[in-house]
């Protein structure tokens, strides 16, 4: 077996939740050394999103996982350059992915650079999507309530 086996994932992170407790409980149990990518507030925004809580606050978040070895600034969407500066083995990500035409090609180019792609079961029923929604839900009752 080889020695000091590196993971890497990388995400978002915004509103902390089990989903993502899961996420790095699994990869932990598969490496030596997990190394989160935590994405900045700007590659957020590129891609059409806000993210309620600051980069600062969710890469400390992240880093006090008691599962991550070292939480990273994401910069831009680059995984295999990301792996490949931090020597890792394995690159965790979410089965929502699984089998798409992006993803299968990520596949082979990721296995020329000995790289794989583990595929992990999202947690059912969880989501910052679906927790960010709720909460626009609960605030615009409110409004209406003060009305």
């Amino acid at each position: 077996k080889q020695k000091n086996i590196i993971g890497y994932t990388t995400g978002v992170y915004d509103l902390f939740h089990v989903g993502h407790l899961n996420l790095f409980k699994n990869a932990k149990g598969m490496c030596d050394k997990l190394v989160v990518g935590v994405t900045v507030d700007e590659l957020v925004s590129y891609k059409g999103k806000q993210a309620m809580i600051p980069f600062e606050d969710r890469i400390e978040l992240v880093r006090s996982c008691k599962y991550v070895d070292a939480a990273v600034p994401q910069y831009d969407m680059d995984k295999l350059t990301a792996c490949k500066k931090l020597g890792a083995t394995y690159l965790f990500v979410g089965d929502d992915w699984y089998g798409t035409e992006k993803w299968k090609k990520y596949e082979e180019e990721f296995e020329k650079e000995g790289i794989k792609i583990i595929y992990f079961p999202y947690t059912k029923g969880i989501s910052s999507t679906k927790i960010t929604e709720a909460l626009n839900r609960v605030r615009k009752d409110n409004l209406e309530d003060l009305k």
